[in-house]
């Protein structure tokens, strides 16, 4: 997700690293932070496969500063990524989210409607954090206030995605 949020962010504007830190930092927010120690390998491997290209500018008071561009390469490697999804960005929230906030990249909207179906279909599913003999509990049927709240934010949250998703389905199909 490192590298899509890298390409994604690049598609929108050229950064140096540090802007680019700060707005991954703002996409994932405390729940995965990134560390220097995964951005810069994650750029370097970027630009040394032709996704990005960069250049040196003069820092404003200290010293010169690396600017990042995306690539032509780098581009088509964003729209592949955005077309075909691996199943965990589907069906983890965060990674999907990664996946929203660049999904407007991706021109048509025929290929920006069926990820949105994917993750449609992962979250009709019947699933739950807690199973008794493979059936996934319900927060009616716990005891456990705690697990019970967990239960009834996770239904009301995937209403709210999904009314949202079948809404923005639709508007897609809808020809422009």
């Amino acid at each position: 997700m490192l590298e899509l949020s890298i390409l994604g962010f690049l598609a929108e504007e050229p950064l140096h690293g540090y802007e680019l830190k700060e707005r991954i930092k703002a996409l994932n927010g405390h729940v995965r932070p990134v560390s220097d120690g995964a951005l810069y390998p994650a750029i370097t491997r970027l630009v040394t496969a032709g996704k990005l290209d960069q250049h040196t500018e003069p820092g404003t008071s200290a010293a010169p500063r690396r600017i990042l561009s995306l690539t032509e390469t780098g581009r088509e490697d964003l729209l592949e990524r955005l077309r075909h999804p691996k199943q965990a960005e589907i069906t983890d929230q965060v990674r999907f989210n990664t996946i929203l906030a660049f999904l407007r990249h991706l021109p048509d909207r025929h290929e920006q409607a069926a990820v949105l179906r994917r993750r449609l279909e992962f979250l009709e599913t019947p699933a739950s954090f807690f199973y008794d003999n493979g059936k996934p509990v319900r927060a009616e049927e716990t005891g456990d206030l705690f697990r019970q709240g967990m239960l009834r934010v996770a239904r009301a949250t995937g209403q709210a995605e999904r009314a949202w998703l079948k809404e923005a389905i639709t508007r897609l199909d809808q020809p422009s």
